[in-house]
């Protein structure tokens, strides 16, 4: 099992350690609740230096881009990032990831860390264009800096104003005491906030820095359980979870970051879903009495008939309610259908809901 640089920092602070994605991960420190509610009105500090890196340059670095990915990269200007997914030739997802372009000629792509291997090989099967492939992973950490406090915690750090790195934008520059550092207006929270790249030998010192700044204004270290329950409030797809490579993007509610104005892998049989239509959708739910739905849980119609499954679910910190992903049959896919979550021997009644649970 693989650690994060911050393995040890983390031990010390008294977090429950757990595998993940083959990594020694950090699941929480002081309860879900309490880590889920910091990030929503304080500020929140993840390590999830586990997810992989890739480098993607050359004068063909665009042209792989956009055979391998499912959005439009060429859209893409210096400093600006783009969520995309790859999808695969039978109607999956191999993964969903971040691009970012960095200079001409040269794009990060941030995979997730349960598929390093298989999205490096995927994309070089693809590379028939002579692109040049580095793949960062075991040499930078990531840190996710999250909440509505986080610009004004951790301007001290550094030269630059925050507040003028738009969502989805992102700087190199300077920050805490280190030059080249990624500063990127991203996150899977929904709460802003900043994530941070750095080389591994970097990331303790910028660790310290961050909390030494946001003393005054709540921070404290999350764990990958809240940051969960943070991602679902919102509705962010999870790969393994609610994406995989028997998913389609149509299917998983992805149409909007799947251009078709260019080929991709499998881009035609993509287009005639979009056109056509699809027989399963990815919903989002609401139970409407207590209960707890869970990953796996039967969704039933109203004769206890199978129509689908749930692929995300908890219990929601901010609304006190279970909240849940899952696909059914298209025809029970329309906002505020009626359905069922079998929890146990009992069909608890939950209703189709717009995106996102949490709204700020």
């Amino acid at each position: 099992m693989k650690n994060t640089a911050l393995t040890e920092t983390h031990i010390a602070l008294g977090a429950k350690m757990v595998p993940f994605a083959g990594f020694n991960m950090p699941v929480q420190y002081e309860g879900v609740t309490a880590e889920h509610e910091t990030v929503r009105q304080a500020v929140g500090v993840f390590d999830v230096s586990h997810m992989g890196e890739f480098l993607v340059e050359g004068e063909h670095a665009l042209d792989l881009i956009q055979k391998a990915s499912s959005n439009d990269a060429s859209k893409l200007t210096i400093g600006k990032a783009q969520y995309s997914c790859m999808p695969n030739d039978d109607g999956g997802i191999v993964d969903d990831l971040i691009i970012y372009k960095i200079k001409e000629e040269t794009y990060l792509l941030v995979v997730n860390a349960s598929n390093i291997e298989k999205d490096w090989n995927w994309i070089q099967s693809k590379n028939s264009v002579g692109a040049t492939m580095r793949d960062l992973s075991d040499d930078y950490s990531l840190l996710a800096i999250q909440g509505p406090k986080a610009i004004e915690a951790m301007q001290s750090l550094t030269s630059h104003d925050l507040a003028d790195i738009k969502f989805y934008n992102f700087i190199v520059g300077d920050f805490a005491g280190i030059e080249h550092v990624i500063i990127s207006a991203t996150g899977y929270t929904g709460s802003g906030g900043f994530e941070i790249y750095c080389k591994n030998s970097e990331v303790k010192e910028i660790w310290d820095k961050v909390f030494e700044a946001g003393a005054g204004f709540g921070i404290k270290p999350i764990g990958l359980a809240a940051r969960d329950t943070l991602r679902l409030e919102m509705g962010y797809c999870l790969y393994g979870n609610d994406i995989d490579d028997t998913t389609s993007p149509i299917e998983a509610g992805l149409g909007w970051i799947t251009k078709f104005t260019k080929d991709f892998t499998n881009s035609e049989a993509l287009k005639s879903q979009k056109e056509h239509g699809v027989t399963r959708k990815l919903i989002a739910f609401e139970l409407d009495q207590r209960g707890i739905p869970r990953h796996g849980y039967d969704i039933v119609d109203g004769n206890g008939n199978k129509i689908g499954q749930v692929t995300s679910g908890t219990m929601s910190p901010s609304l006190g309610i279970g909240i849940g992903l899952g696909y059914v049959s298209s025809i029970f896919s329309e906002i505020n259908s009626k359905i069922n979550i079998q929890i146990r021997k009992n069909a608890i009644p939950a209703t189709v809901v717009k995106l996102p649970f949490y709204k700020k």
